[in-house]
């Protein structure tokens, strides 16, 4: 079992990569597609450019409130799921009536985009035949392009399954009926969600309300199993991260993302914990890796994805409160590179919140509160 505090220095690739060089126009000044560069593996070395021109302006004078959630489907397309009413009413000002400007109405909750930034289709929102999150929280799509949504709302204690194009299939759990982390029905405001298409379960990170991984079934929405950090029991007694205590038994709120591996290991985000913790399938730990431990109040581990080679060498984490992606080697979960700074310019972050990468290696990032944005950065 091992341990490992990195805090903010960051390890050298064993595999070579270079130090990073920010690359600038003449003059010294940034240029607006600017790349960090780095060695010859592009895959685990900040090697990404930020993409100026993706998404392409929304249609129909729609804008976007907080992203939540960002993921990737088998097409390469690019979805998102974000907080219409978290627009405030200068940003939704041609939604009221009567009008009080010509920008701009709230767009549907869940966008999919394609490669080229353009939107392919759009929807979202309450329904007789399901309860809509409170507050919407986490987009996955499954192996067979189902739309899995989550929701961290004060209430919120279901997930909802889709069809790509919007038609429901399933709700698990039921709203304001969550009883704690140990529930075997309902959840406790769910933050994130993935789908094994080996097994055909979904892993939920239970989440704000609740400190678990719950798993059920994805088809007939029956529970399987649950387990805390370390794969303890989890309890809902109080706790407060302090970065000199020894590391805490329990996850701590929110769990906010539970993704899996190709080879089947699950990495669960223990996003006030600064923590990632590494898990087989049945919920027995094998390891972990501290983000930034001095990190407080939102924490630094709010989401995760791949690297698209066979291998999955490396784990990309979005770090919402250093504003920053880390690059971790899976095989020894040292961190090897980052990149990113904060800020409301183009190419930074603000609250950045959820990633995710496509079968080219890019990486695409949404931004929640004042963010209100989903940016891509390219790999070179």
């Amino acid at each position: 079992m091992t341990y490992r505090r990195f805090g903010y220095g960051l390890l050298l690739c064993a595999l070579g990569v270079a130090l990073a060089v920010v690359a600038t126009a003449p003059g010294g000044a940034s240029s607006a597609g600017a790349a960090i560069q780095s060695g010859d593996d592009m895959l685990g070395g900040a090697g990404f450019a930020f993409d100026p021109y993706w998404p392409k302006p929304l249609p129909d004078n729609w804008t976007l409130g907080n992203v939540v959630g960002v993921a990737v489907d088998s097409r390469d397309h690019i979805w998102i799921v974000h907080r219409s009413g978290s627009l405030n009413q200068q940003e939704r000002g041609a939604d009221a009536d009567p009008p009080l400007a010509e920008c701009c109405r709230p767009a549907p909750p869940v966008i999919e985009f394609n490669q080229e930034g353009d939107v392919v289709q759009a929807w979202g929102g309450p329904s007789h035949d399901y309860e809509w999150p409170q507050s919407e929280h986490g987009i996955f799509i499954d192996h067979l392009d189902n739309v899995w949504l989550a929701g961290s709302g004060g209430n919120d204690s279901q997930i909802l399954k889709f069809t790509r194009h919007g038609r429901f299939l399933l709700q698990i759990g039921a709203q304001g009926q969550g009883q704690g982390s140990n529930d075997l029905a309902n959840f406790g405001q769910p933050a994130e969600i993935d789908v094994d298409p080996e097994t055909n379960e979904v892993y939920i990170a239970d989440g704000y309300g609740n400190r678990r991984v719950a798993v059920f079934d994805a088809d007939s929405g029956e529970y399987r199993r649950h387990w805390g950090a370390y794969g303890n029991a989890p309890t809902d007694d109080a706790y407060t991260y302090d970065p000199d205590a020894p590391l805490s038994q329990q996850f701590g709120r929110p769990v906010h993302c539970a993704t899996l591996s190709a080879d089947g290991l699950v990495y669960v985000c223990d996003r006030v914990n600064d923590r990632i913790q590494v898990f087989q399938r049945d919920g027995t730990f094998l390891d972990e890796v501290l983000i930034a431990p001095r990190t407080l109040d939102f924490g630094s581990a709010f989401d995760v994805d791949f690297s698209p080679d066979p291998e999955q060498r490396y784990l990309y984490n979005i770090d919402g409160m250093n504003q920053k992606v880390w690059i971790i080697s899976r095989e020894d979960l040292s961190i090897v590179d980052s990149f990113g700074f904060g800020g409301h310019r183009a190419g930074g972050f603000t609250a950045a919140h959820s990633l995710a990468v496509d079968s080219g290696g890019n990486i695409y990032v949404g931004e929640t509160l004042e963010g209100k944005r989903v940016q891509r950065f390219v790999r070179q």
